[in-house]
């Protein structure tokens, strides 16, 4: 049974208890209304009847008088019965017909209770059943000379008659109609009952559905079925708890689906750096594995400059390889937070012009012209100067690598925002359009090659500015090539 079954099925046994538990109060509501206000206003009746006249004398019971007085209240009251009790409780007389009466003595303790004026209705026992309780009314006979109690006469005040009359009236059509009444009422809220739990559980149930799909991976079905819970909130107002669960469960879902993508997006990336690094090293480790093979096997017969071509060229490859492990190494340490920040004040100026030192053989080869633009006091920046260094490092040599013979390196450093921006540009060919959005990113395949402007460095790069609170960005300038940009904070 789904929820919506079991609620119904609930709601139809909490109603239909409701309903018998009500009757069923109301009928003892009504019953000891009546015996409240029956015993009210009988109240004296026993006190009428002993003051009447004589019922005992010395002897006893006086047959005439209480045959007298019981033909009377039988002809004016049919549903009271009268009896004649003595100290201890016992029947002494009664006006039943034979048979009738079922036991003996009755009990003095209600008689008393009665007799002191307490609370009704009090009942009492019933002398025509085994063990059955009626209201009464009852009055002590005093004893000879006014001493002592002689006797009670107890009246019943709903009688045998009476009971016989209310089966009757229960039998006729008014009670029938009035049960036929309060079915056809039980009915309807039950009706109405199941339609309201349809009403305010069918968006439970298309959400269960869609949770369903969206478990089986019909991520389709499950997107249309929450577009149409969400189109019914938004008509309806949306402010129930279903509706705070299905806004729950769409946020929940499109951020599993987000981060579905995601995974699935790195681990394509996984997959091709792996491809690259595989393709990286290969190059290289093959043209060193086979220089270094012709010298072992032709080192007798080839000259000393040839030789020491062969070593040249395989200690550039062997660089090549330790450069590419470091770059891998040190961005999974970046990717991973396994390098914590160090933070200090120091002159850009100065860690520029060192910076410049170290590629300035390279860039004389490629007659190559770096420039610096730096302003007169431009204030320190607050950074760790390593990383930065490794930045302005790895900027540089990709700038250098991409700018031809005759060309020029630009590192322009600037106050603004109490920042200092630092942007490096190149007179290169520049970023292509369909490398630009992937420029930040690991290497990827386009159009079955590796497209590889910045590659891991621009990686590194881009982790060591996140790590300072800084982005890094490619700009267009009119007469440059790639123009990147990146700002550090002040002290």
């Amino acid at each position: 049974m789904n929820l919506t079954q079991r609620l119904s099925l609930a709601f139809s046994a909490l109603l239909l208890a409701t309903c018998g538990v009500s009757a069923w109060l109301q009928i003892s509501a009504s019953e000891l209304h009546d015996q409240q206000v029956i015993q009210g206003l009988s109240h004296d009746l026993a006190s009428h009847i002993a003051q009447n006249g004589p019922l005992m004398d010395a002897q006893g019971p006086r047959p005439d008088m209480l045959k007298a007085l019981f033909n009377q209240l039988m002809a004016v009251n049919p549903s009271v019965e009268v009896y004649l009790l003595d100290a201890q409780g016992n029947i002494k007389s009664d006006d039943a017909p034979p048979g009738h009466v079922k036991r003996h003595s009755v009990s003095l303790t209600p008689i008393r209770l009665f007799l002191a004026g307490n609370e009704m209705p009090i009942l009492g026992d019933d002398p025509r059943s085994v063990d059955g309780r009626k209201v009464f009314s009852a009055a002590a006979l005093p004893g000879a000379n006014g001493h002592g109690i002689a006797g009670y006469v107890y009246v019943v005040l709903l009688g045998e008659v009476h009971d016989e009359w209310s089966a009757r009236i229960e039998r006729n059509s008014v009670l029938r109609t009035t049960l036929w009444s309060m079915g056809l009422v039980a009915l309807f809220g039950l009706i109405a009952g199941l339609m309201a739990f349809r009403l305010i559980t069918r968006p439970l149930g298309r959400l269960t559905e869609a949770v369903r799909d969206f478990d089986a991976g019909d991520e389709a079905g499950a997107a249309t079925k929450l577009a149409q819970l969400n189109a019914d909130h938004a008509r309806g107002g949306g402010s129930s708890e279903i509706a705070m669960l299905e806004r729950a469960f769409l946020q929940m879902s499109n951020r599993i689906a987000q981060q579905w993508s995601e995974l699935k997006y790195r681990d394509q990336e996984r997959r091709e750096l792996l491809a690259n690094i595989s393709h990286d090293l290969r190059t290289p480790l093959t043209s060193l594995h086979g220089y270094l093979e012709a010298l072992s096997l032709k080192f007798e017969t080839l000259a000393e400059p040839e030789r020491r071509r062969y070593l040249s060229i395989a200690l550039g490859q062997s660089s090549k390889v330790g450069h590419l492990a470091q770059s891998l190494f040190e961005l999974a340490r970046l990717e991973h937070g396994q390098i914590q920040v160090a933070p200090e004040a120091f002159s850009l100026a100065d860690l520029l012009q060192d910076v410049f030192e170290k590629f300035e053989l390279a860039a004389e080869a490629r007659r190559i012209q770096l420039l610096a633009n730096i302003p007169q006091r431009l204030p320190e920046v607050y950074a760790d100067l390593g990383m930065i260094e490794r930045v302005l490092t790895n900027l540089l040599d990709n700038a250098i690598r991409h700018t031809p013979e005759r060309g020029v390196i630009e590192v322009a450093l600037a106050l603004r925002d109490e920042q200092v921006v630092v942007t490096v540009s190149d007179t290169g060919p520049g970023i292509p359009v369909e490398l630009r959005e992937t420029l930040f990113q690991r290497p990827v395949n386009v159009g079955g090659h590796t497209q590889r402007i910045g590659g891991l460095g621009l990686l590194i790069v881009q982790q060591i500015l996140h790590l300072h609170g800084s982005q890094i960005a490619l700009v267009e300038r009119e007469g440059k090539g790639g123009t990147f940009v990146f700002a550090l904070k002040t002290p």
